[in-house]
């Protein structure tokens, strides 16, 4: 990869720019499209180019509209944590997801936001977290039991399954069948709207094509399954306050009881954890899953590890297995389920040395600073040992929080649940899920590819667009 030409760093960083400053560089694009025919032809590929080409603040046009890729770790940092309070999540991400997660945790602002994540938070403590980790083994452990020796399972499928499950218990107590299949429904048109391959998933939401009507019915079907979920609960007797909950729907009824949040804030952050929550668990199992069947000497490694633990898989042994937290963070490096935060300045703005003005788009790119050469030693290439340091009595050690891997590079090279105050409320559940159902799952079974390579959609997340089909071999229990 070329190296990218850049300008002197900030020499007063956080303050806004002068007009002497220059504007990103870009490609050219074309009348009225920009580069939209580029991007929708393969994402990925469209942002690692612009970042190899370009540098670590780029300039790209979608329709007429000027957005700029950061992937220059230290400007990803100035923009989720030291100077977050100039940023916001911007019209952009409301007029796309508006409709889907409402004023919720993701997209409020402001007060709003803080009123919110205070009203909820309890339910992301760490004992909580702990206390769902029977559910997400015992889930794991049906899904186990529902794969025969030799079978060849699509695991994604199943990681979507048993996520959702587990998700849905945590989130909804004993209502779980009632939302699953109007789930199901709106997660696959959910993928089908943002799909960027599709030209007309860059248009305005109002736009009436066929996939927008069936996103839009079934976003619906949706709502008014968790509003009729909240009135049993009500009908139930809610909890006298947020901490006293026994699951996150409990949570939020009791916080709008107590009046923290609104009708409105109830319904769209239960929306918002039951899609954000189950999907962004789903891909990052899969990807975990699929990675270790491919680096047979890795997996055995994890399953040695994993093999090993007293008492059996439980939150607490697992945030001392370094092997198999590499084996997990390494997966969301390569394939981050999430692949792009969008945030929008209040301000001009100063980043990478240029000039950026307020209320443009920025795109964040997890993927595109996950495979940068820069800061990653083959980065296409699955190698948990990069996460892996020694100590000097021997011991062999990981990170259990979401950080850089041991190496000399930027904190902000990975970040794959965001950063800063607003980085994702779950990122403890997604982690512990990940590592508990990991676990389970390999002390059952050794895992074979038979997709040998992965066909990626980038849609709302980081998604398969065929299949993942592993063959599963029985151990001996």
């Amino acid at each position: 990869m070329s190296e990218p030409t850049q300008p002197a760093p900030d020499e007063s960083p956080g303050q806004p720019d002068g007009d002497e400053l220059p504007r990103p560089p870009g490609p050219d694009g074309l009348p009225v499209f920009g580069n939209v025919h580029t991007l929708a032809d393969d994402a990925f590929a469209f942002y690692e180019r612009l970042s190899s080409e370009y540098g670590g603040v780029a300039r790209y046009d979608v329709f007429g509209t000027e957005a700029y890729l950061l992937t220059d770790p230290e400007a990803v940092r100035r923009v989720l944590v030291d100077d977050h309070g100039r940023y916001v999540k911007g019209a952009m991400p409301q007029e796309q997801l508006g409709s889907l997660l409402g004023e919720g945790l993701f997209l409020a602002e402001g007060e709003q936001w803080r009123g919110q994540r205070d009203a909820v938070r309890s339910a992301f403590f760490r004992e909580r977290i702990e206390a769902y980790g029977d559910s997400m083994v015992n889930h794991a452990r049906a899904t186990a039991d529902g794969w025969d020796d030799g079978e060849i399972v699509d695991v994604h499928e199943a990681a979507t399954d048993y996520a959702f499950a587990v998700l849905a218990e945590s989130l909804l107590g004993d209502d779980v069948d009632a939302a699953r299949g109007t789930a199901r429904a709106a997660a696959e048109s959910i993928t089908e709207r943002f799909d960027t391959s599709r030209l007309s998933s860059f248009l305005p939401d109002w736009v009436p094509t066929p996939t927008r009507r069936r996103y839009h019915r079934r976003i619906d079907a949706l709502r008014g399954t968790i509003r009729d979920l909240v009135a049993e609960r009500r009908a139930a007797g809610p909890a006298a306050t947020p901490a006293d909950a026994d699951d996150l729907l409990g949570t939020l009824v009791a916080a709008a009881e107590i009046g923290a949040i609104d009708e409105d804030e109830l319904v769209d952050n239960a929306v918002t954890f039951l899609f954000a929550g189950h999907e962004t668990s789903a891909l990052g199992l899969t990807y975990t899953l699929y990675c270790l069947a491919g680096q047979p000497a890795v997996q055995d490694r994890v399953r040695t590890e994993v093999a090993a633990l007293d008492g059996g898989v439980t939150p607490s042994v697992v945030r001392d297995c370094p092997t198999l937290t590499a084996a997990v963070d390494e997966a969301l490096r390569l394939y981050p389920p999430v692949h792009t935060f969008f945030r929008e300045p209040t301000e001009p703005v100063t980043l990478g040395g240029y000039r950026i003005p307020a209320g443009v788009v920025l795109n964040l790119s997890p993927w595109t600073v996950h495979h940068d050469e820069q800061w990653w030693d083959d980065p296409g290439c699955y190698r948990p040992d990069r996460w892996l340091r020694e100590t000097a009595d021997g011991t062999v050690r990981g990170d259990d929080t979401a950080g850089p891997a041991v190496g000399q590079r930027p904190e902000y090279a990975y970040f794959p649940f965001g950063g800063g105050p607003r980085h994702c409320i779950g990122m403890r559940f997604a982690r512990q899920e990940l590592r508990l159902a990991t676990a389970t799952l390999l002390r059952r079974f050794e895992l074979d590819r038979v997709t040998e390579a992965l066909s990626l959609q980038a849609s709302a997340n980081t998604r398969p667009a065929e299949p993942v089909r592993l063959r599963v071999r029985a151990r001996e229990r």
